[in-house]
């Protein structure tokens, strides 16, 4: 019997940059090649096991901490995790990568612009206004990653291509892994 291995995919990157529409797209290609794989979200975190935390420094590292935590104890058994958490600071998501086995950072760009345009939860311009403080991209920077494994441009390319990408990516590093498992 063949075990995986699990990998973090960290898909990190401003609020609208499309990391939601690229995990759920990867998550269900993913399973339907038969892999074990599991997506935890930014908004869904914050809803559940990050539920009374704000968006200070800490509070959004300690968001950070938990999302770690849950992703390592998927990875422990062998299932892809799937995160999409804008995680604005780089030592976050260098904590992350410390605390992680198998972590692949990718880095969702998209313009600050075209994010705003994206927003359908009217954050942006609620945050332009002054109406939530700390808010990543306007009041709070986005660290952008240094180095990550795999960059998607989201605003060149629609997400379809870009979860086309990272299953390539994917299979690529990781084909021994993917093939073994996904029947």
């Amino acid at each position: 019997m063949s075990v995986q291995r699990g990998i973090t995919l960290w898909l990190t990157g401003l609020s609208g940059a499309g990391k939601s529409t690229v995990a759920a797209l990867i998550t269900d290609r993913l399973r339907a090649a038969g892999q074990a794989v599991e997506w935890l979200d930014g908004d869904e975190l914050r809803r559940s096991i990050g539920h009374g935390l704000g968006f200070s420094r800490e509070d959004r590292f300690e968001n950070i901490r938990r999302a770690v935590y849950v992703a390592e104890l998927l990875n422990r058994h062998g299932v892809i995790t799937v995160i999409s958490l804008i995680s604005p600071y780089a030592e976050m998501r260098s904590y992350a990568r410390q605390q992680l086995h198998e972590f692949v950072e990718v880095y969702v760009n998209c313009p600050l612009e075209i994010c705003e345009a994206r927003d359908v939860k009217g954050l942006y311009a609620k945050a332009r206004c002054g109406g939530l403080p700390s808010f990543t991209g306007i009041s709070d920077p986005y660290e952008v990653p240094a180095s990550p494994e795999l960059t998607l441009y989201t605003a060149k390319h629609p997400p379809e291509d870009c979860a086309d990408e990272l299953l390539a990516w994917l299979e690529n590093r990781y084909s021994a892994l993917l093939s073994r498992t996904g029947n």
